[in-house]
């Protein structure tokens, strides 16, 4: 336990949490939305500082990142912990945890150097945050980043976008790429399925892009609650206009879970239209998620149509870029390509 970053005392012992846009405000002994951040005698601490939940040496693609260094490695870590609630969490064991369990704790002892020397060790050229929401580990994020950084390591969030402006202030100069989760783009969703507003997320996107950071776009895609194709239209829309159309959309395939099982499995049907609908709106990038073998899992050059990524899964079967640029035609691929 430790004393949190980006935190307001308020009169009675309360404090305004400016972490993420819930701002929480948290009475004396009591909790914020994520269950990890505890206010004691009117300091806001963070629990779960160097307790990890989950170290793993994962493909660069699996985040899904599908270009920023593509066929690295990257070293991903985790603690317990979320603020949203998402009714389709697919990593509700680890991210719900003490939202579920008491506001139960657990997770290895760890310090920021260990992760970076063992993301050195394993061969990685990033360092991950990721699985639940690194913004509720923020503090040992930034400490292990900015040592990652002064070793040579990118750094990659996973998140669901709902940090404030002065927690990315504070990540931004270590920060290298995120993938963020755009779960839909209605209010009503983002209310009704995971506890949240829709607009903090895109301001997010853009303060991201304003910063430098790449930033690649994904969308779980849930039938019948966001697949309506006037909705996608959108969604597809604001990221041409706000983000580029460069910007790599990942639409992925929902699978029941957690306490979302009354929908079934996305029709495959469904990504591929949703892929042609965000094409159309004038994205270069767009891919279908967790169908392996499907041709949308490809990168194809915007000028020529050539092939110049082929994956399968998390695999790069064949890569056709060079400097980034198509080696067919010489048309620059947006990307981090070294």
């Amino acid at each position: 336990m430790m004393e949190a970053l980006l935190f307001e005392k308020l009169d009675d012992h309360k404090v305004r949490c400016a972490l993420c846009n819930h701002r929480c405000v948290i009475l004396d002994g009591a909790r914020g939305i994520c269950h990890v951040r505890e206010n004691r005698g009117g300091v806001l601490h963070t629990l779960v500082y160097g307790r990890l939940i989950a170290q793993h040496i994962d493909p660069i693609e699996k985040k899904p990142l599908y270009h920023f260094l593509p066929g690295s490695l990257s070293y991903s870590i985790a603690t317990v912990g979320c603020n949203f609630r998402c009714r389709f969490c697919q990593n509700a064991n680890i991210a719900q945890l003490p939202t579920d369990h008491g506001g139960a704790i657990v997770g290895d002892a760890v310090n920021p150097e260990q992760v970076v020397t063992a993301a050195e060790k394993a061969g990685c050229r990033s360092i991950s945050y990721t699985y639940t929401e690194p913004t509720v580990f923020f503090e040992f994020a930034l400490e292990t980043a900015q040592i990652a950084r002064s070793r040579g390591l990118r750094n990659v969030f996973v998140t669901n976008g709902y940090m404030t402006s002065e927690a990315l202030d504070m990540i931004a100069p270590v920060l290298d790429a995120a993938n963020v989760d755009l779960k839909a783009f209605t209010r009503s969703y983002y209310k009704d399925l995971c506890g949240a507003k829709l607009e903090p997320v895109q301001e997010t996107l853009r303060n991201m892009k304003s910063r430098g950071v790449f930033v690649e776009v994904t969308t779980l895609i849930v039938p019948g609650l966001n697949d309506d194709p006037q909705e996608l239209r959108s969604l597809a829309e604001f990221l041409v206009q706000d983000l580029g159309p460069g910007t790599p959309w990942h639409i992925s395939r929902f699978h029941p879970t957690y306490q979302l099982t009354d929908r079934p499995p996305t029709p495959v049907q469904t990504l591929r239209a949703a892929r042609e609908i965000g094409l159309a709106a004038g994205l270069k990038y767009v891919y279908t998620g967790n169908v392996p073998g499907d041709v949308g899992e490809n990168t194809f050059c915007p000028a020529c149509g050539a092939a110049a990524i082929e994956r399968r899964g998390f695999q790069i079967q064949k890569f056709r870029l060079r400097d980034g640029c198509c080696i067919k035609c010489g048309e620059m691929i947006e990307g981090v390509w070294g």
